[in-house]
């Protein structure tokens, strides 16, 4: 931030994570483009540095020339001569083919867009550019406000072009572009699967780049088994490739690079040489020349050994652990502890966070390739098949090299957050010749507490007693969690038992409730529809009534019928009508009374006979129903 000028910590932390923290490098990458290029007051030479005022920086004063600081205080009378751009360096690949493309850092991502479009012969529209660490940009945006390291690598994507075959491509494959493959791809480092879904117009080289996502292992170190013999061009996409479908089951693991090959056999040459030259009088040189011993064993176990068991300032501890093991293996053997590939953090869940019978203690081992003790420890005890199996059925191991100062300084921040002070404390004093030590951690309900600090100078008997010793602490406390978890599940299972017959006496009661509702609802339903059926006979009834011709008189000149009906009940109603009316007449004077002929039949006496069947538009003289008559009313079947 001094040197710089930028005042905002997340952008010079962003800065320091895109060089690999190489504070240089970082600085190097900002100056040219923020402050240009400044003259120094005390040489000819051109010095790259921001201008700032020395009042601010007091202790810049004592600085000089030759000063063995990695920076050089500017003073006011410096002068900005010149502004250069910086140039940016990409690399772009598509399908078999990479691009090479150098731009100034004022350019924009368009620009480079249009060299490819030159170079690959596509439409920048169609062109997606891949690869930016700060994630998808738009053509508009300038180069200098992405903050890129001078050189960049890059791809391209054309979603929207079919592969070169797919000219001749049967209908079957065309049809298959659109299905979607599941990929089980196994992590053979850390014996880990993973279950991708691609869909079949995706290419093996998007594949790859979203393996190297999960696994950390760049596209170029990834060493591959189970890809069809079909599948040769990165940039083919799964529908052509040969796979098969719907799963497809692949194997990925890290490539050796050939500088490691490299020194791991000329190592080896020279182990043979140091054997073959080596007799009994070299011991007895050394000693003549005062070298003892130890530092004989010394050189001789750090000639031995062929890379550090884990990286300085490794960013990933997966990839850190992955290391771990494979250089504990080439040393020490394939019979060693399983050491888990991971966090500490993720060593904690899998011991402490499962089920209290899946509960396991934690045993951190702390290597140290300086400690005269790490070679019999490590070959003669962590090794002892005793060992090995006793902490593979009981214990979750963890491991870290404290050898790196950086790499101990990390571990000591994680154990003061983990452990507290005090046990970083403990470890912190623990002189070189005291690794390796290895932790013994037992899970609480608030808090981790470490049993017991092993340190390197002991013996398989001891070790052994003092890990079964930590298992004896450990399965108390295991009961009595089992005890509480049983107990605690045993109330669960009650209260869901209690709110599963609390549902369903709820369920219950909702149906009879609908039930009755239901009912309530079609009686209401069927009383509306009586009602209104009613209601029309009634309306029917009284037009009938009000329509019939008025009964005539007894005294009446003209010739009048007397009718006498008996209803269903019992009872009669008598009514005059004049002898030439019809007997349609009478059906609409019965219908007023509430008995319509189209319900009831009227029946007469002698002769017994159907009225209802009779012609209504004859007279009643012409049906002999004169001068009187008894009829019957009868419901009709």
């Amino acid at each position: 931030m001094a040197c710089t000028g930028i005042e905002n910590i997340d952008e010079a932390i962003t800065l320091l994570e895109q060089n690999n923290w190489d504070l240089v490098a970082a600085i190097n990458g900002v100056i040219p483009q923020e402050n240009g290029i400044l003259q120094s007051e005390y040489s000819g030479e051109t010095l790259q540095g921001p201008a700032y005022d020395p009042s601010s920086h007091p202790s810049s004063s004592s600085s000089t020339p030759s000063s063995s600081s990695a920076f050089r205080h500017v003073v006011p009378s410096r002068q900005i001569v010149e502004r250069q751009p910086r140039m940016l360096d990409f690399r772009v690949e598509y399908r078999d083919r990479n691009v090479d493309v150098v731009l100034e850092d004022s350019s924009t991502v368009g620009e480079i867009k249009h060299i490819l479009e030159n170079e690959l012969q596509i439409s920048a529209s169609k062109m997606l550019l891949k690869g930016w660490k700060s994630g998808d940009v738009d053509d508009g945006t300038v180069l200098k406000t992405l903050h890129l390291p001078k050189n960049n690598s890059l791809y391209v994507l054309t979603p929207d072009l079919p592969p070169p075959s797919s000219s001749s491509m049967p209908g079957t494959l065309q049809e298959s572009l659109n299905q979607n493959f599941m990929l089980i791809v196994t992590h053979r480092e850390v014996q880990r699967e993973y279950n991708l879904n691609f869909s079949g117009s995706s290419s093996i080289q998007e594949v790859k780049r979203n393996v190297y996502d999960l696994t950390s292992i760049p596209v170029r170190h990834q060493l591959w088994e189970g890809w069809p013999a079909s599948a040769t061009d990165d940039s083919m996409t799964l529908a052509a490739s040969g796979i098969s479908y719907p799963c497809h089951r692949l194997t990925v693991g890290r490539r050796s690079s050939p500088a490691q090959t490299r020194e791991q056999s000329e190592q080896q040459c020279t182990d043979v040489h140091m054997v073959s030259d080596s007799d009994g009088d070299d011991f007895e040189d050394a000693t003549e020349f005062g070298v003892d011993d130890g530092e004989m064993f010394g050189m001789a176990s750090s000639a031995l050994r062929k890379s550090p068991m884990m990286p300085e300032n490794a960013e990933n501890e997966g990839d850190a652990l992955l290391q771990f093991t494979a250089e504990f293996s080439s040393r020490y053997g394939d019979c060693h502890p399983v050491f888990f590939i991971g966090s500490l953090e993720a060593a904690f869940q899998e011991a402490f966070y499962g089920k209290a019978r899946d509960r396991k203690l934690l045993a951190v081992y702390l290597h140290h390739d300086e400690s005269v003790l790490t070679n019999v420890f490590c070959s003669q005890m962590l090794c002892a098949e005793s060992i090995v199996s006793y902490l593979s059925q009981n214990f979750i191991t963890w491991a870290w090299d404290m050898t790196k100062e950086a790499n101990r300084a990390r571990f000591l921040t994680m154990c003061t957050r983990h452990f507290g002070s005090v046990v970083a404390q403990t470890i912190r004093t623990q002189k070189t010749d005291q690794f390796p030590l290895f932790l013994i951690i037992m899970g609480k309900r608030s808090s981790n507490e470490v049993l017991n600090v092993i340190q390197g100078n002991t013996t398989v008997d001891e070790l052994m007693m003092r890990l079964m010793a930590a298992m004896e602490i450990f399965s108390a406390q295991q009961q009595e969690d089992i005890k509480d978890e049983d107990e605690r599940e045993a109330r669960e299972n009650v209260k869901r038992e209690q709110d599963e017959a609390y549902r369903i006496s709820l369920e219950a009661d909702r149906a009879k409730r609908e039930a009755q509702e239901r009912e309530i609802a079609e009686q209401f339903r069927l009383e509306q529809i009586k009602k209104e059926q009613e209601e029309e006979r009634e309306a029917i009834r009284l037009s009938l009534e009000q329509s019939l011709p008025p009964e005539p008189k007894e005294e009446n000149t003209e010739s009048v019928s007397k009718l006498r009906i008996r209803t269903p009940s019992g009872e009669f109603f008598e009514r005059r009508f004049l002898a030439n009316s019809k007997l349609q007449v009478v059906f609409d004077f019965v219908a007023s009374k509430g008995y319509p002929w189209e319900e009831f039949k009227l029946l007469g006496t002698f002769p017994r006979r159907d009225v209802t069947h009779l012609d209504p538009n004859k007279s009643l003289l012409e049906l002999k129903l004169y001068p009187q008559e008894t009829l019957f009313l009868e419901a009709k079947e």
